[in-house]
């Protein structure tokens, strides 16, 4: 896997991935930057909620449960000092669909954190990383 980051001006920087999309990145306002997109600190727990939802969504539906939403709430704390590394995160699941089995879905949000999600294996060894979920009937 490949991807590539560039200077647009200031602490704004772009980034592009090997499949071609991009994303623009820029610091917080006291660090020089002015706001033109997601500081690369935030971008670590998009990807960490977009792996772990796309792993609970394919789980469930592979196992023939009917889900129409997921929705990661991502809730962090970061070091005082530097390196200001993540110490704690949060993931709070609200799965919606017709009939969700409870313990189908605490089984795919589990299968997420301890097998599948790169993302969240992976900040786990820095960062004490918890699940929780909630399901909506629609």
């Amino acid at each position: 896997m490949k991807a590539r980051v560039k200077l647009i001006e200031g602490v704004s920087f772009v980034g592009q991935s090997e499949s071609g999309h991009s994303v623009v990145m820029d610091g917080a306002p006291e660090s020089g930057g002015k706001n033109l997109g997601v500081r690369p600190m935030e971008m670590l727990l998009l990807g960490l909620g977009g792996c772990s939802a796309f792993d609970v969504v394919h789980i469930l539906r592979k196992g023939r449960q009917h889900v129409s939403d997921c929705i990661a709430d991502i809730d962090a704390t970061r070091a005082d000092t530097d390196p200001k590394v993540f110490t704690r995160i949060h993931v709070h699941f609200t799965v919606s669909g017709k009939g969700l089995d409870p313990k189908r879905v605490e089984q795919a949000v589990h299968l997420s954190a301890e097998k599948y999600c790169s993302a969240s294996i992976m900040l786990g060894k820095v960062a004490e990383i918890t699940h929780d979920f909630e399901i909506l009937e629609n």
